[in-house]
């Protein structure tokens, strides 16, 4: 059982209504993990296991909170349907937390997460719809067949990054010089960044 005396400091620091939440908590998460280890993360007391977040708690002027850091495994949900951080939401007594029995069953469910090795699963990202071409710097490709070629093998995410800086222009002229700088270097196979492509 590694202790911090950091943790000690907070929860002496912490409001007289947080502190018994704050030390069951404390207590919950050693009694569950025994190997759980403490740090000060963030102003806040976190838990470790095998190197990796377990869980963290904090407490407020008027609520505490505490949370699983792979909450969404553990839990299936988190502190906004509940209003607060965490997967507890705004934590004021320790009525608002449950039972013994299942505390502890969650404590050692996210231990056995981080048991498995399994890394934690990112989120999903959305491509962005790519952009429309805008008409002059279609015209200006259109006058330049190599230009043209470039941009047509270019992935979507690399034509966006030509039509942004485009569009992006607030003066005709400036507007127009890029045009005319895109087709050049697109002439030549460059992309938008190429400049530090090889950094």
């Amino acid at each position: 059982m590694s202790r911090d005396p950091r943790v000690d400091a907070y929860i002496e620091k912490a409001q007289p209504f947080a502190r018994p939440i704050l030390s069951h908590l404390r207590e919950a998460v050693h009694g569950a993990c025994p190997e759980a280890e403490e740090a000060i993360k963030w102003n806040s007391p976190f838990f470790l296991y095998r190197g990796q977040i377990l869980c963290m708690m904090a407490g407020f002027k008027e609520h505490a909170i505490f949370g699983f850091w792979r909450g969404a495994e553990v839990t299936g949900e988190g502190g906004a349907e509940k209003g607060g951080m965490g997967q507890f939401g705004r934590i004021m007594s320790l009525g608002d937390l449950p039972d013994p029995a299942t505390l502890t069953d969650l404590i050692r469910k996210a231990a056995a997460i981080i048991a498995t090795g399994e890394k934690r699963p990112r989120p999903l990202k959305h491509p962005k719809p790519p952009l429309e071409t805008p008409e002059d710097l279609a015209a200006a490709l259109i006058a330049n067949p190599p230009a043209q070629a470039s941009f047509d093998g270019f992935s979507p995410s690399q034509r966006r990054e030509y039509v942004e800086w485009v569009i992006e222009a607030k003066r005709p002229e400036t507007r127009a010089r890029r045009i005319a700088q895109a087709v050049e270097w697109m002439a030549e196979g460059k992309q938008r960044n190429w400049k530090y492509q090889n950094c």
